[in-house]
């Protein structure tokens, strides 16, 4: 895991998965250093990613005040439980799907529950946090972070695109990746995370874009992309470009067994 601190305020402990045949996925989680630090999303759910350690070296965790879930998928959930022990007056802000996702796997503590809906804003002592859905997103719990502070924007799975090294997954700056090769690759990840994007009108779809391009962040803090700072008028061309895009098509069995021979050892 890398730690990468893109601002005064804000850390990325970025990690990554590699995706074979598609490239290398960032997963990354923030630590924003607010009045009242907040964490948003915290991590893979697998063994050995070091998230508290990471975690530790940039805040002691027993002063987190405020666990953001931008949503309940199990790459943004990896140490929420370790975190909520350490962090005692911490309180998990999610909604009401969040609460019912998590609870299938391991009740919550209601008493630190805060329900956070779209529109809706919380004070963390030095701004304000307002709760805003991406344009895409792969889970109805979903809830992005605009930071009036900061003007960043933490969209979730929104404007992710695989990378084609480890060293580009985890990077502090996207824009070393070259323009058309991120766009693309922005494209590809919207049609394999939301792929009922191909399903909407399009014209009805362009106008959920409008609120956030009205909001102008001056960064977006992707779970699955390295920072990007002042990327605005591409990333919003990329989003009303989404409902045009190729389908994604995963691998099927065919290409499994081919990926796994070619794993086997050579016969001698």
């Amino acid at each position: 895991m890398h730690i990468n601190k893109i601002s005064r305020d804000i850390t990325v402990l970025a990690d990554q998965l590699e995706v074979p045949g598609i490239g290398h996925l960032a997963v990354n989680s923030f630590v924003l250093h607010a009045a009242e630090p907040v964490v948003v999303d915290t991590g893979l759910s697998l063994p050995g990613r070091g998230f508290m350690d990471a975690l530790g070296s940039v805040v002691d965790p027993a002063d987190v005040e405020w666990i953001w879930l931008t949503h309940p998928d199990r790459d943004h959930t990896g140490a929420l439980f370790e975190l909520l022990d350490a962090a005692p007056r911490a309180r998990l802000i999610t909604t009401f799907l969040g609460v019912g996702v998590m609870s299938t796997q391991r009740p919550l503590p209601l008493d630190r529950v805060y329900l956070l809906n779209p529109g809706q804003t919380i004070d963390v002592g030095d701004r304000q946090l307002t709760g805003m859905r991406p344009p895409l997103f792969d889970n109805p719990a979903t809830v992005g972070i605009l930071d009036n502070l900061s003007g960043a924007f933490f969209s979730s799975d929104c404007f992710g695109a695989p990378m084609p090294s480890a060293e580009l997954a985890t990077c502090t700056d996207v824009r070393v990746v070259p323009r058309d090769d991120l766009r693309n690759g922005q494209l590809m990840w919207a049609a394999a995370d939301s792929p009922w994007v191909h399903t909407v009108d399009a014209a009805k779809y362009a106008k959920t874009v409008a609120p956030l391009r009205a909001a102008d962040p001056a960064m977006f803090l992707s779970t699955h992309l390295p920072p990007a700072i002042g990327c605005g008028p591409a990333f919003f061309d990329m989003l009303v470009a989404a409902p045009s895009a190729n389908a994604f098509i995963g691998p099927d069995q065919t290409a499994l067994e081919e990926m796994l021979a070619g794993f086997e050892p050579a016969n001698v």
